[in-house]
Formats: structure tokens, sequence, C-alpha cells
């Protein structure tokens, strides 16, 4: 019977070992993106991260990234235009008040601490695939998370019909969790 508890003990420690889940912060993390605005490269931010992530390098079949942000934190570093990019023209924060992302598969490309994310971006109620490349370096306990890919705003009904604004942006990943 102790030999029985002994293991199942064992056991049960060893699955934290394995099942390792992470929680993204802000702190430590940036969610960037990119657009070209009357031609000039314009950026901006968005904050309120949520969600969990299980990520074991060694066994990427368990891996699940399930993360949103808000998108009221919308952050341009002009206060005028990030209000007008909350209306429903562009995100419609109060019909969709999160932007969010599911993985579908991670695997590993040649090259140690470097992978290849595929999963579900979900922008105003819109659920499109992308897939990118992304490094995980352990980091404070945790792990940090960083990865980019373009996005055609249209796809996601962000931002109508524009000759000002660009239909390509960029979007930078710099994720901690712990």
């Amino acid at each position: 019977m102790k030999r029985m508890l002994v293991t199942f003990s064992v056991f049960v420690f060893s699955l934290g070992l394995f099942s390792q889940s992470f929680t993204p912060s802000d702190d430590g993390s940036k969610v960037h993106f990119v657009i070209n605005n009357f031609g000039i490269a314009t950026g901006g931010d968005f904050t309120g991260l949520s969600g969990s992530i299980k990520f074991d390098s060694k066994d990427l079949t368990t891996a699940d990234f399930d993360v949103s942000v808000d998108a009221n934190s919308i952050n341009t570093d002009i206060e005028a235009r990030d209000n007008h990019l909350r209306k429903s023209e562009y995100f419609d924060v109060k019909t969709y008040p999160k932007l969010t992302f599911k993985s579908t598969k991670v695997t590993k490309t040649n090259k140690d601490g470097y992978f290849y994310m595929f999963g579900n971006l979900t922008i105003k109620g819109v659920t499109k695939e992308v897939k990118f490349p992304f490094t995980a370096t352990p980091k404070n306990g945790g792990y940090l998370f960083e990865g980019s890919f373009k996005l055609d705003r249209h796809d996601f009904g962000v931002g109508g019909k524009s000759i000002s604004l660009g239909d390509e942006l960029s979007v930078s990943l710099s994720i901690f969790a712990k």
C-alpha cells in the first residue's frame, strides 16, 4: 500500500512538470501594430492581456495558446485617433470588447527555440487563420513568446474603404507569460 501511495504521488507530481501552464501578463508584454496612414507608418498598442498558455518545447502536441487583448485599450498616443478607432467602423469595442487568438497547432523549426504558430484570430466577430514564426525564450520562471505577422484589415471589416489608410498592417507580439 505504501509503495502504491509513493508511486501515485510521484505520478501526480510529474504531471505538473510536463503540463506547463502560463498566464500572459501586460507587465513585460507588448502587442503592437503598424499601418500606413497617409503614407506614414503609424503604430499603436493593445493591452489588457488575458487567457492561458500551455507550452512545453519538448512536447508541442500539448501546446495551447488562448489569449485575448482588450480592444478598448488601443493606444496610438493620440487620444482623438484612439477614440475614432474604438467606433463601429473600426474595432467597434462596445460590440466586440476583445481581440482573441486561439492556437490550432504549434510546430518546431530546424533551429532551437524557434517555432511556427497556427491558429485563429478573431477581430470584430470575424475569425481568420493566421500562421507565423515565433520564438520561446525562458525568462523569470515563465516564457517570452515573440513573433510577427501581417494582416489585411479588410479581412476583419476594420476601417472600410480609405484612400489614406493602408490595407495591410504588421502585428508584432512580445508576450511574457508566467
